[in-house]
């Protein structure tokens, strides 16, 4: 098997400048590399015909090139300018600073333009796009990964890293799921996943790749807090609350009837605080169905059991109204209750603190 954690400078094409660009990325070894993943992709494999785009769009053109390069200058700047036909279709080029290109494209040869067409007065147009000569699909003819950049370093220079390093741990990654989840889910293999969710040859590739990855993920997260909650409740014992302490005492003292479904949860959060195993719950509901006043209620059991309780809020607006509710409705019990949001001054905050402290 390969060394995942072999540092990256040592990949082919990185070398100790590259790495200092890698390592702002947080890719510092091999198995960063391999999973710097896409943050989007750009369909460069299915040529359109001029006529079918629309201005704006980016798209992949195919063209004869029936001028040379021509150079002209635009104040500081050097344009170079070539014109192609799709077809009947013809359609202006211009690059910017590249003189090279006088060079490389050639009168009656075929290429692939990718990049946005925009159409003026019925003319087409592309500036800057990337190229291939027919039949290379280096930059073209198919899917091609979008990285989260840093400084210095660009798309073809990572891509072009990463595919080396996909490449050297091709084969050699070691699967981490059994024989029957890969079945049972029809999941692309460990190798497989990691070459496509880079370098997809189709749609359904890449769709395969991250489904499979991202239910690796999920997988692995889920059973870590399984094993967290198993360990916690082995492990960790909680408060028993006091049994004589009846919710229906608020209940009964409400102005409106709670639904069946507020009564079932405060039922069985009921028996999980008088419970010697801690309780770990998550209370689910739409706005407006109730969960504020379930967790006032279990507040109260929990304060007349002779402990304090907490109910925090996302605003202040929501937590001084939540403040002047529970008022209206546990005051009656004798149960105190202070307000602590950002609007208060320090001293106020400070004297709030000590109250509580030594309630």
């Amino acid at each position: 098997m390969i060394d995942l954690n072999k540092p990256v400078q040592y990949v082919k094409n990185v070398g100790p400048t590259r790495v200092k660009l890698l390592n702002k990325l947080n890719i510092n070894t091999l198995q960063d590399l391999i999973s710097y993943f896409p943050r989007n992709y750009e369909d460069r494999g299915v040529a359109k015909k001029l006529y079918d785009c629309i201005d704006g769009e980016d798209a992949l053109i195919k063209g004869v090139a029936i001028t040379k390069v021509q150079e002209i200058f635009a104040r500081r700047l050097k344009m170079y300018k070539l014109i192609i036909r799709d077809g009947e279709t013809p359609c202006t080029i211009i690059w910017y600073n590249q003189s090279y290109l006088k060079n490389v494209i050639k009168i009656g040869h075929t290429y692939n333009f990718y990049g946005k067409v925009e159409i003026k007065l019925g003319r087409y147009e592309m500036k800057s796009p990337i190229f291939d000569e027919s039949g290379e699909n280096k930059n073209t003819g198919k899917i091609i990964p979008i990285y989260p950049l840093t400084y210095g370093i660009s798309q073809n220079t990572i891509r072009k890293i990463i595919e080396n390093g996909v490449n050297e741990a091709y084969g050699n990654l070691e699967e981490t799921l059994p024989d029957y989840i890969l079945e049972q889910y029809k999941l692309m293999d460990i190798n497989n996943a990691m070459k496509k969710v880079h370098f997809p040859d189709n749609k359904q590739d890449f769709i395969k790749a991250r489904y499979r990855l991202v239910f690796e993920e999920l997988l692995s997260f889920q059973l870590a807090l399984l094993k967290i909650k198993e360990n916690y409740k082995n492990d960790e014992k909680g408060i028993e609350f006091n049994k004589n302490v009846k919710m229906s005492d608020v209940i009964n003292t409400l102005p409106f009837k709670l639904t069946r479904a507020q009564l079932r949860v405060l039922e069985e959060i009921d028996s999980d605080m008088e419970s010697s195993k801690p309780m770990n719950r998550l209370l689910q509901g739409d706005v407006g169905s109730g969960k504020t006043i379930v967790s006032e209620i279990a507040a109260y059991k929990a304060v007349k059991s002779g402990y304090q309780a907490a109910i925090l809020a996302p605003t202040a607006i929501l937590a001084t109204q939540h403040f002047e509710n529970f008022q209206k409705t546990l005051n009656q019990f004798g149960i105190r209750i202070e307000l602590l949001i950002s609007a208060i001054t320090k001293k106020k905050k400070q004297e709030l603190k000590e109250r509580l402290k030594n309630r």
